[in-house]
């Protein structure tokens, strides 16, 4: 028998003519003479090349402006390459134990992690969802009926005048399997499921930015908590200090060398100063409490003990700026988004084009039971359908430019959050720049304040000076050493927002890759502790 068919493909997109970025074909196949099996035959290979069609722009990532150097790396000590953040564990950098022990529960306990978590593992169930839309849908149903129609029924002898028997009741068993499936011709499936996959991994992304923001945070209360008992322990020294100066004034105004004016003098420095550290308490108290919802635990019980800081700032291995965007997780979750938005264009632009179902039904349907399931009760039918939209009032082209003006916000979001964080590693370099410098100035200060206050004491001893000259060097030292304190709090800070800007030892290659979101979720996923997975590139375009 004479088989004849023809073949014309044309490149589509938005219902229009292109040239070679489009993306999706269109095939127009006529039969004469074929038989119904050689027909489904043809129709099955047609199908499999449309199926390989996929409307919509292919990803490609925008690009950023990258310096090539950091500018505030001027006078910065570079990091020797022992000097290296723990993958995940970058705190240990700072050898502090019980900084370490707070940090491991918050990796456990803090509820936004377990918030961020849940929305992770809730992304990857919605890509399953969007990947049960490539497989058939079946039902199974079974019924019985039991029925009488009315004697004064059209047709029946009541209503006609005509005699005859009355209407019996009848039984009706039915067993009914029903098949549908809409193939997956312009790729709308797969550019869903492509956007699914790309919108779980930057859901898996800002999980890593919560837990870095939940570690850094913990790290700057923890410092400035420690800073708070150093200031607290230099206080109640200075409060033995001026108890002893007290004593003296005291003393000397027994002897008659000293005014009543040289004793209040004295009693109002202590006094002032016991004000002061008992105020400490109150700062501290806070960031306890907000240590204590860090880990995940009640504020009333929980503690922790008084111990001054006494760390330095280590060595902070920086990198390059081109390194940056693979180490930041808020940055590797707006490329996600990005890639999710161009998926989303594709389904906006299959909506141009008709859909085809293919629908099956078959089963039994008998008036007894005795001969429900028997082959003679067999029914079936089969068939495709095929619509098209013919008006929509707009609606599809709408759809259509807000995919693509999403894609544009993506992309300005994008860049934005690179900016962000190139700012944020500048500040914090010239910070810890400046704040060491300051440091070193503050430390001379300290030494030059102290050795006047022995001095002036002397001097006070000796009667060459009043009380009032001790005092004026007392307050400045007590405030030379808090300023001494708060620097150094400040330089632990600092470097803590370095690492945290720096992405803490995070990099893009522990993000879930799109082959892990085709797989059932795994145990692991129910803990908020990340596992290294390979990424590979996303890829809707198989089941």
């Amino acid at each position: 028998m004479l088989h004849s068919w023809n073949i014309s493909i044309e490149k589509i997109r938005d219902g229009h003519r292109i040239g070679k970025e489009g993306s999706m074909i269109r095939l127009e196949v006529s039969f004469r003479g074929w038989t119904c099996r050689s027909m489904l035959v043809a129709l099955a290979g047609a199908l499999t090349l449309l199926t390989a069609c996929t409307v919509g722009p292919d990803y490609v990532r925008p690009t950023a402006e990258v310096p090539g150097v950091y500018k505030e790396m001027e006078g910065w000590k570079v990091a020797q390459p022992k000097d290296h953040l723990t993958r995940g564990a970058w705190w240990e950098i700072f050898n502090d134990p019980q900084l370490n022990s707070l940090e491991e529960q918050a990796n456990i306990s803090n509820q936004s992690l377990k918030v961020a978590e849940a929305q992770f593992r809730q992304a990857r169930a919605l890509v399953q969802v969007a990947r049960a839309a490539y497989f058939p849908t079946v039902t199974v149903g079974a019924s019985f009926t039991r029925s009488r129609i009315s004697e004064n029924a059209p047709g029946v002898g009541g209503t006609t005048g005509t005699t005859g028997a009355s209407p019996k009741a009848t039984s009706d068993y039915l067993l009914l399997a029903d098949a549908s499936w809409e193939p997956d011709l312009w790729g709308r499936v797969r550019r869903t499921v492509e956007a699914s996959r790309a919108s779980a991994q930057a859901i898996a992304a800002d999980l890593e930015s919560t837990r870095l923001l939940v570690q850094a945070e913990l790290a700057q209360d923890y410092f400035l908590l420690r800073v708070l008992d150093g200031q607290k322990r230099l206080l109640d020294e200075t409060v033995i200090a001026f108890q002893k100066s007290l004593e003296l004034t005291k003393n000397r105004y027994a002897a008659g060398v000293a005014s009543k004016g040289d004793v209040l003098l004295a009693e109002t420095q202590l006094k002032i100063t016991q004000a002061q550290a008992i105020d400490i308490g109150v700062s501290r108290a806070q960031l306890e409490h907000a240590i204590a919802v860090l880990v995940g635990r009640a504020a009333s019980l929980f503690s922790i003990p008084v111990v001054p800081l006494t760390l330095v700032p280590p060595p902070i291995p920086v990198g390059i700026p081109s390194e940056l965007l693979e180490r930041r997780p808020d940055i590797a979750g707006s490329e996600r988004r990005i890639a999710a938005a161009n998926a989303q264009i594709g389904v906006a632009v299959a909506a141009y084009y008709p859909t085809v179902t293919l629908i099956a039904s078959g089963g039994f349907q008998g008036s007894s039971l005795s001969k429900w399931l028997t082959w003679p009760s067999r029914l079936w039918s089969v068939g495709p359908g095929i619509s098209e939209t013919v008006f929509d009032g707009g609606l599809r082209r709408a759809q259509t430019t807000a995919a693509r003006a999403a894609y544009d916000g993506t992309v300005a979001s994008y860049r934005q959050t690179v900016l962000t964080g190139f700012q944020e590693v500048e500040d914090n370099l010239a910070a810890l720049r400046i704040l060491e410098e300051e440091a070193k100035a503050q430390d001379e200060a300290v030494k030059a304040a102290r050795q006047s206050l022995a001095v002036a004491i002397n001097q006070y001893k000796a009667g060459t000076v009043n009380y009032l000259t001790v005092i004026v060097v007392q307050a400045s030292t007590l405030n030379n050493e808090i300023t001494a304190l708060g620097i150094l709090g400040r330089r632990m800070t600092a470097a803590a927002l370095l690492i945290k800007a720096l992405g803490g030892g995070w990099d893009v290659s522990s993000l879930p890759s799109t082959k892990d979101f085709g797989r059932k979720d795994p145990k692991q996923s129910q803990s908020t502790e990340s596992k290294p997975l390979p990424v590979d590139l996303p890829n809707a375009n198989t089941p």
